[in-house]
């Protein structure tokens, strides 16, 4: 009976794994293809990779889309953690819920009525005050932080929540500071909560399609729309390429980080 049971949950196991990365294996596989038919092999051949390179419309956005993300997860950051802080040590102020609400929204709102109502908002902007001027890198930029700051909030209060006062009170009791005991002792202590947050925020944006494609101009594409145009027009095998890239890039960050955690716990 153990047996037939470890046999069935080895099977399970194996078919969500195969039904997970078997798709991203095979897209690596074809990354690699001299045809331009993504589904039939034509040969081994890096030349995707080349014309990949070569294609400036790709590549700016793809640094575009860096740079948003990583603007966006930094402010992400600074705004979370001030709206956990809020949150956690400031509990008997009256419009609290009303706070945690508006904090929480963008976690269950549609990305379509974000991007919709970021839209109505930048255009109103524009014929008041002038400002933005056209839609592009800043305003995908506002957008981005509004829905990434709400999941770096829900991290970094789980985090806070767990902390213990009595640190605090032990440091303020020999004389420190309010901003010294935040520097000191609870920013290393929800460093990893932070970490965790700007890595979150900058995929989240990295990944964003559907509030992009209401908040931004003709002038600034980002990478997903990129792709997405370029998929509702046939897969090219350069996508292929980029995909293969992100995923190598990806996953040598995360066995990077893997090893370093268990080289970390050893010693």
């Amino acid at each position: 009976m153990t047996g037939r049971r470890s046999f069935w949950l080895f099977t399970a196991i194996a078919f969500g794994y195969a039904f997970l990365y078997v798709p991203i294996i095979t897209l690596i596989i074809y990354s690699f293809n001299d045809s331009r038919l993504v589904t039939v092999w034509g040969g081994f051949s890096t030349r995707w990779y080349v014309e990949l390179i070569q294609n400036e419309r790709i590549l700016a956005a793809l640094w575009l889309s860096v740079r948003v993300a990583t603007i966006t997860a930094t402010l992400a950051v600074i705004l979370g953690t001030l709206a956990a802080l809020t949150l956690v040590r400031f509990t008997r102020f009256r419009t609290r819920m009303l706070f945690a609400g508006m904090v929480a929204a963008p976690l269950v709102m549609p990305e379509v009525i974000l991007g919709l109502s970021g839209l109505l908002m930048f255009v109103t902007l524009e014929q008041v005050i002038g400002w933005p001027a056209g839609r592009g890198m800043t305003t995908i930029t506002i957008a981005h932080v509004t829905f990434t700051s709400a999941f770096v909030a829900v991290i970094v209060q789980s985090r806070l929540s767990q902390l213990d006062v009595s640190l605090e009170e032990a440091a303020m009791d020999l004389g420190a500071r309010p901003w010294k005991v935040f520097l000191v002792i609870i920013l290393p202590i929800i460093s990893p909560a932070l970490a965790a947050g700007w890595l979150l925020g900058f995929t989240l944006s990295m990944d964003d399609l559907v509030i992009a494609s209401f908040v931004s101009g003709p002038g600034a594409t980002t990478l997903p729309m990129v792709v997405y145009s370029s998929v509702r027009l046939g897969v090219s095998p350069q996508v292929n390429a980029l995909a293969t890239i992100i995923v190598v890039v990806v996953a040598t960050g995360v066995i990077t980080a893997g090893w370093l955690l268990h080289r970390q716990a050893s010693h």
